[in-house]
Parts: C-alpha cells; sequence; structure tokens
C-alpha cells in the first residue's frame, strides 16, 4: 500500500498548506506594519465642536501621527522636548519652505545650523494652526519633530500609552491655575 507520502496529490496538498501559512504570515506582517505606522490615531470631536486626537505609544515610547504641513502630507514625531516644530531640509524644500534667517539649535545630537520658517498651516488629526513657527534643520531624519510652537495651544495628556491632544482646554485650564 502506498504512504501517502510519495502521492503527488498529497504532496501539492502539503505545498498549498504551506502556501496559504506563508501567505498569511505575511498578511499579518503587512498589517501590523501598518498600525505601527499609523501610530493608532483617534480623533474625535466633542459636544461643543473642539477637536481631540489620541496618538497610541508605539514599540520604542514616541507618540506618532499623520498630519500635513501647507496641505502637504507629513509623518508627526511628537516632542514636547522641541522649542519648535522641526522640519529637515530636504523635507523642507519638497515643502516649499521659505528659508529664513540662519540660527544655531541645539539638539539630542549636539549644535546643528537651522533656518528660522513660518508653517501656513500644520494639522495633525482634526487639530488645525495657522502661522506655526518653525525650524529647518540641516540634519536628516524620518519624518517632523511636532514641537512646543504647535503644541502649546493645546491641552496633551498622557495615560496607559495614550497621548491625548485636546482643543480648547488649554486656555480654560490656564483661567482656572489663575495664569500660572
Amino acid at each position: 500500500m502506498n504512504g501517502g507520502g510519495n502521492n503527488p496529490e498529497s504532496r501539492i496538498g502539503r505545498r498549498m498548506i504551506w502556501l496559504a501559512a506563508l501567505v498569511l504570515l505575511g498578511g499579518l506582517y503587512a498589517l501590523f506594519s501598518t498600525l505601527e505606522q499609523d501610530g493608532g490615531t483617534v480623533v474625535s470631536i466633542d459636544a461643543g465642536g473642539a477637536a481631540m486626537i489620541v496618538l497610541q505609544q508605539d514599540r520604542n515610547g514616541h507618540y506618532q501621527g499623520q498630519g500635513t504641513i501647507n496641505n502637504q502630507p507629513v509623518n508627526f514625531l511628537v516632542d514636547t522636548g522641541a522649542t519648535d516644530v522641526s522640519v529637515p531640509e530636504t523635507m523642507a524644500r519638497a515643502l516649499g519652505l521659505k528659508f529664513g534667517p540662519p540660527v544655531q539649535v541645539m539638539t539630542a545630537a549636539g549644535p546643528s545650523q537651522a533656518w528660522m520658517t513660518r508653517l501656513n498651516e500644520v494639522s495633525i488629526g482634526g487639530i488645525r494652526r495657522r502661522d506655526v513657527r518653525a525650524t529647518i534643520t540641516s540634519g536628516e531624519f524620518n519624518g517632523v519633530l511636532l514641537g512646543m510652537s504647535f503644541l502649546r495651544h493645546y491641552s496633551l495628556r498622557q495615560q496607559d500609552g495614550k497621548l491625548v491632544i485636546s482643543e480648547g482646554l488649554a486656555a480654560e485650564q490656564l483661567s482656572i491655575d489663575g495664569g500660572r
């Protein structure tokens, strides 16, 4: 009796199972890669019309989200330690930004050459801000640092691996705290 192992139909069946398993693994890899890049951004608007976004912390402990600068898509990395929104030079040229006066900035890698600029509009999720101060940095990195020149206008709350950026709360909190 033939043991099934040499049966051509049996070999084809096993190959199809292996092929299906590889396709499944490839699909799962693609799905999780997309979720990681997206940062798990959730956008909502409350009853008063104020926008709020929730960014999911990535594996490296960072908060990233898709947004726009002057209606051009960019990937933001939230950086509360950055004074301004910081755009790499190559990206700034691609976005058509104007290079203003040169300045020296201090980065995590040390002092660096930069240029001041203004961004007509910055948005992430449903939150938008016009006329945002920014720096164009000579160093290259993926994405744009979303710094305090944008973030200071909003309320930030971090909890359980999520960062909530809310519209309208920062001014209310200043009045509650007596302007402190």
